[in-house]
């Protein structure tokens, strides 16, 4: 019994020490859990790495290395297009003013866009190398040493009878093969390679001339945005003059109060307006620094203004412009030449080749025993499976098809390209004559309805009608204008090459 009631105290005992044990360790936790909710949330916690300044340097200096040399590729793929501008300009000599052909000549040795492009044309252009490679010596050259041990079928007498039951051997070795000729399959692959390489080089000036006309999208957005902010500012002084003269009225009682705060509500809202209009105007600013690649330039002041000249095309030839020009039927119709070369190089797989091959040994049981060579010339074939070959060919033929097949709708697509970009040319140049004439007369009608107001012969609804109109048309006129810069942009991108502008002015 006595034992029985030892064991429940020792029990109750260890019980009670680990409940104060798990006490203790859930209010550490507790704690624990309270510091970290003092501590400040971070998404990710910032480790102090140590910057290595001198690798950091290296890598800006390699980058601006790199950056001058596709600058140069992209200037000369520039003035190729355009010979009358020179592209060469200094950021810090514009005094945070710029033009047009400045943010153009910018876009140009700073965007990572047609660096990318050029760089990859780079890469094509190695592989050119890389297949005439083929013609040049390959060396190897080894040191080999092995210790041959014998098997002994003989007795322990007879074995130890002979004093060395395992051979050395040192053998310095030095080896050349060449490829004499190939029956041309090398020379189908170099010539392969460069149609590619010359494809590329097209796909890097589809990138150019991509970045140009974003650039002058975004310039000619943020030329439409501050003209938007001075409409909407001119509207918001409007409706205070008409607040102004609502409360004097009303002062002495010529007005109701219902037109004082009808016109407290106009004012509010073109204020509203106007400040939608400031942002806008900065988000405009910005997309011209992103289109450009110069984070800096979000600020700067623009010199030009939206382009009232009128184009001279005729569309006949801006068709043969573009089939002469178009970087992107270009390269399709390398890419279609390098197609129908593999098909040869496909076909002269089932050739042999013809080399030469020489090697030269030293050495033997010591390092300076003997020596021997060879050389000699082989025609051979390697690693033939007929099934293969005959497959390969048949891949050739049919992505040479494919190719032929791609060419045949670039040029549809051109076609369909430049006809749509003339059209709305042409649609937003007749659209000028008549947005002006609208804003004309809607201007007149706000001044009427101006001074009517003024007069006391006019209500607040007619004016604030007479102000929509003519902020509308403004705004219509602006659109319309901004239209037509951009589809003359577009038409020279479609195109591939610059349209001309006559010296008739559409504004007036």
């Amino acid at each position: 019994m006595k034992k029985f009631i030892n064991l429940i105290l020792v029990s109750a005992l260890i019980v009670g020490f680990g409940n104060i044990v798990f006490a203790k360790k859930s209010q550490s936790a507790d704690e624990k859990k309270l510091a970290k909710k003092d501590e400040p949330i971070q998404i990710v916690k910032i480790k102090n790495e140590k910057v290595n300044t001198k690798k950091e340097l290296k890598k800006l200096n390699w980058k601006k290395k790199n950056q001058k040399s596709s600058s140069i590729e992209a200037e000369g793929m520039y003035e190729t297009k355009f010979p009358t501008i020179n592209s060469k300009i200094d950021y810090n000599s514009m005094d945070g003013e710029v033009t047009l052909d400045d943010c153009i000549k910018l876009a140009l040795t700073h965007h990572p866009g047609i660096m990318s492009a050029i760089s990859n044309a780079e890469v094509y252009k190695s592989k050119i190398g890389q297949a005439w490679s083929n013609y040049f010596p390959t060396f190897s050259a080894g040191l080999s040493y092995s210790r041959n041990d014998m098997l002994m079928t003989m007795g322990k007498d007879m074995a130890s009878i002979i004093p060395q039951k395992y051979n050395l051997f040192y053998m310095p070795t030095m080896s050349a093969n060449m490829l004499l000729f190939d029956f041309g399959k090398t020379k189908a692959y170099a010539d392969t390679a460069r149609k590619v390489y010359e494809s590329s080089r097209y796909d890097a000036e589809t990138s150019i001339e991509n970045v140009i006309y974003n650039v002058k999208l975004a310039y000619y957005n943020l030329l439409f945005a501050k003209l938007q902010q001075t409409v909407y500012e001119d509207t918001v002084n409007d409706y205070e003059l008409q607040l102004k003269q609502a409360r004097a009225f009303f002062d002495i009682g010529k007005k109701a109060k219902i037109d004082v705060t009808y016109a407290e509500y106009n004012y509010g809202n073109a204020k509203l307006n106007l400040i939608k209009a400031k942002n806008t105007l900065e988000l405009a600013s910005v997309g011209l620094a992103n289109a450009v690649g110069i984070p800096e330039l979000a600020n700067v002041v623009l010199k030009d203004e939206l382009n009232t000249k009128e184009y001279t095309v005729d569309f006949e030839n801006l068709i043969e412009t573009a089939q002469s020009s178009r970087p992107s039927l270009l390269a399709s119709k390398k890419r279609m030449d390098s197609a129908e070369i593999a098909v040869r190089s496909a076909k002269r797989a089932f050739t042999p080749n013809l080399g030469a091959f020489g090697s030269f040994q030293h050495g033997g049981h010591e390092i300076n025993q003997d020596n021997g060579y060879q050389f000699g010339l082989e025609l051979k074939y390697s690693g033939v499976n007929l099934m293969l070959l005959k497959k390969q060919v048949d891949e050739a033929n049919a992505t040479y098809k494919k190719y032929v097949a791609d060419y045949e709708k670039e040029k549809q697509d051109v076609y369909l390209e430049v006809k749509s970009a003339y059209i709305n040319l042409l649609n937003s140049h007749d659209s000028i004559a008549v947005a002006k004439l609208a804003l004309q007369q809607a201007k007149e009608q706000q001044y009427q309805a101006f001074r009517r107001y003024q007069v006391g012969l006019g209500d607040a609804i007619e004016f604030k009608d007479s102000e929509n109109t003519y902020l509308n048309a403004q705004l219509s006129y602006y659109q319309t204008l901004l239209q037509y810069n951009i589809h003359a942009a577009e038409l020279e991108r479609v195109v591939g090459a610059p349209i001309k502008e006559s010296d008739k002015d559409l504004d007036l």
